[in-house]
């Protein structure tokens, strides 16, 4: 295993596209770090320059303290699993698995033993003579795993390896390649945009924006503490609640169309016609009585049934609302509500810039 330091790293394809904005990010040895982000924020190009398939434009990339810029992939101590498998379909699993060993011209015997030592640890063994198109998408997901676990290399990278998948065996597929890295301990980085699977998978969170890190963290810090508008709203299934608006003169937060809400636990942010941007999670709002203090009034727009729970998706003064209810009492679409916030709860960005303000 080998750490990763990331120091400035650009990358532009001409003077005025750049597509990633001066990472600067340490990968611990033996850690696994889940770089997540919508399409086009960079994710994948940082990979392939950590990998070496991407020249840098500018900074350092270090593998195991040594600068890796000048270095060919191969020299890097790297091993790629791609999001389509590349493998060669006129190989059998077991040839696929051993060819880098073979053009490393490892000796027969040793090869033969790394294969079977690999097929094994990932459930191979059945199949070691079948070809991929013989294969279901798992079993070839597997192939192209053991595929770079039978190189032995200091740092695995994972290019949206399960995107191919269905959303059951991604659930299977995810539990696995966190088994092998609790087993194997390699430095692992892992690039998606799904945000569950980020969260369930990462000892530490990069999160990227338009080819800028917009915060890094564990899962749980990302989730409770988010420095910015963007990550608190791409956080989350679903999303948080954010309400645009101002304090009046009495501090009392105005938004959307004339809704009002009291946040007396503010007063540090609470000047008057401070234009801000409050947050708070779905599990925070909770179905109350319109005589309840402080109460939201809302309509339903939709109803998700969750089975223990159900999520009430509701129209708030202009805003949307999006509320866990384990009630068992009917509602439904076009209904009136009123919720109540958990003013603890409460996320305060920025909406100038939308960065967190802290309370």
């Amino acid at each position: 295993m080998a750490a990763i330091s990331l120091r400035g790293v650009k990358k532009r394809y001409n003077a005025k596209t750049f597509v990633v904005h001066g990472v600067d990010a340490e990968i611990e040895a033996g850690e696994f770090v889940v770089i997540l982000g919508p399409s086009g924020c960079g994710k994948s190009t940082l990979l392939r320059m950590i990998a070496g398939l991407e020249e840098i434009s500018d900074g350092e990339i270090a593998i195991g303290g040594k600068v890796v810029n000048k270095l060919e992939p191969r020299e890097r101590g790297c091993a790629m699993v791609f999001q389509n498998y590349a493998l060669y379909p006129h190989m059998t699993v077991k040839q696929n698995i051993g060819y880098a060993l073979k053009v490393a011209k490892v000796a027969r015997p040793e090869r033969e033993a790394r294969v079977m030592k690999v097929a094994h640890s990932v459930g191979l063994e059945p199949y070691l003579d079948r070809r991929p198109g013989e294969l279901s998408g798992g079993q070839r997901q597997r192939v192209a795993m053991a595929r770079a676990m039978v190189r032995e290399p200091k740092v695995f990278l994972f290019d949206e390896p399960f995107s191919n998948l269905d959303a059951k065996l991604r659930v299977a597929m995810r539990a696995e390649v966190r088994r092998l890295h609790r087993d194997l301990g390699v430095t692992s980085v892992f690039v998606t945009h799904d945000q569950i699977e980020a969260m369930t998978l990462a000892d530490r969170l990069i999160i990227m924006n338009a080819g800028n890190v917009e915060q890094i963290g564990k899962p749980t810090e990302v989730y409770n503490k988010p420095a910015s508008r963007f990550v608190a709203d791409f956080i989350g299934s679903p999303a948080m609640n954010l309400f645009e608006g101002e304090f009046d003169a009495e501090g009392v937060f105005v938004y959307g169309q004339g809704g009002r809400m009291s946040v007396p636990q503010l007063n540090g942010v609470r000047a008057p016609g401070r234009k801000v941007v409050l947050g708070v999670r779905p599990e925070s709002v909770r179905r109350t009585g319109p005589d309840a203090q402080g109460s939201i009034p809302a309509v339903v727009d939709y109803i998700e049934e969750l089975g223990a729970s159900r999520l009430i998706h509701a129209e708030a003064n202009g805003s949307r609302i999006v509320a866990v209810d384990t009630e068992s009492s009917e509602i439904s679409t076009g209904m009136p509500v009123h919720f109540s916030v958990d003013n603890d709860a409460l996320h305060v960005f920025s909406a100038e810039n939308g960065r967190r303000i802290t309370h």
